[in-house]
């Protein structure tokens, strides 16, 4: 499970990964400001974390899996080569009303050539 939100789970959410040995990935700065975009730092380790299919099965989460959630897949999108267009617009579904143009002016210009792409990589990729 990659955790993008500051700070703890759910206590019932931790309770159940605990109960599934479940390896957790927390990647937010504890200090993070929720209406800043997230790290580029933050991103190019949850895509390092996510390429790695030592890693599967794995869920990417955050408080409510629109913001944090929704760039860190906008960005793995972008470096699967969507159009950004899709990328977009599958990030609109997800944030519903809530959509932040920070977040998608951060997937339109996030390089991808920052992250390195595994010698072993997924097929999906």
């Amino acid at each position: 499970v990659i955790w993008l939100a500051p700070g703890e789970p759910a206590e019932r959410f931790s309770n159940f990964l605990d109960d599934q040995d479940a390896e957790v990935f927390k990647l937010a700065m504890s200090d993070q400001n929720p209406w800043n975009p997230v790290s580029e730092d933050v991103v190019i380790r949850a895509l390092r974390v996510i390429l790695n299919p030592e890693n599967y099965p794995l869920l990417v989460c955050c408080n409510l899996g629109r913001h944090r959630t929704g760039t860190v897949l906008g960005c793995l999108r972008k470096l699967q080569r969507w159009n950004l267009t899709s990328i977009l617009e599958e990030y609109r579904r997800y944030a519903g009303q809530k959509v932040r143009l920070l977040n998608e002016q951060f997937i339109e210009l996030f390089d991808t050539d920052l992250v390195t792409v595994p010698d072993v990589a997924p097929r999906w990729l």
